[in-house]
């Protein structure tokens, strides 16, 4: 369903939860729980209770965020192939789900953003997003659409945590088997777009915090967690 985003969230703060693997330990899940959800003994909703200053925050989960739990507003994806094995899940999700992928242009649940042609930054028009080559970054223009006046980014990490590329170990990257020089490249590529998406932010007004202490994005001025909570 092609959408404009309304301006739900205006002079708000917004956070949004990307796949970075440092995500529980911010958050203080223990060492014992991540290495079981990791391991899939586990469901992903374990790490809810150790979130719940965010359950009653202005929230936009990206990807398998939405197994976390139910108290994200908006659900954002980009890639299909994430997609296809989440189906059902996703259009059970009582939040919002959007998307910027051109398949689901005419399907009557999901939202559907196109992408701007301008692949870097942060879109002027709210009925599309910058892709940026990553759904974190594309999520970051549906925030400022929403009416964000503060943007938080947590898991983006933008690199390897302790042996893994993310919280979940619930997908391979592309869905295929990674290797180190793949994970690199990727990261290579999703890191590219940060300098125009800061740069747009300042323009528009909107302040942009890293609360991912180690993150490679060097953009945004980096806060502790527990600054902002």
């Amino acid at each position: 369903m092609r959408w404009r985003v309304p301006r739900i969230w205006d002079g708000s703060d917004v956070w949004l939860i990307g796949g970075g693997a440092t995500v529980p330990y911010m958050f203080g899940v223990p060492e014992d729980i991540i290495k079981e959800v990791k391991d899939r003994r586990l469901p992903l909703s374990s790490y809810s209770p150790y979130m719940k200053d965010l359950w009653n925050k202005r929230v936009i989960g990206i990807n398998m965020a939405y197994k976390i739990g139910d108290w994200m507003d908006i659900i954002f994806f980009g890639d299909v192939h994430f997609f296809l094995p989440n189906e059902e899940g996703l259009r059970r999700y009582p939040g919002l789900v959007v998307t910027c992928h051109s398949q689901f242009a005419a399907d009557n649940q999901i939202k559907y953003l196109t992408t701007d042609e301008r692949v870097w930054g942060i879109s002027e028009l709210n009925d599309r997003v910058c892709w940026n080559w990553n759904s974190g970054a594309a999520a970051i223009s549906v925030a400022v659409h929403a009416g964000a006046k503060r943007i938080l980014l947590l898991g983006f990490d933008m690199k390897m945590v302790n042996g893994w590329t993310d919280w979940h170990s619930e997908y391979k990257l592309n869905g295929v088997e990674d290797t180190l020089p793949h994970i690199q490249a990727v990261f290579d590529r999703h890191k590219e777009s940060w300098p125009v998406i800061a740069e747009d932010a300042k323009r528009m007004g909107v302040e942009i915090l890293n609360v991912t202490i180690n993150s490679e994005i060097d953009v945004f001025k980096k806060v502790k967690l527990e600054e902002v909570l």
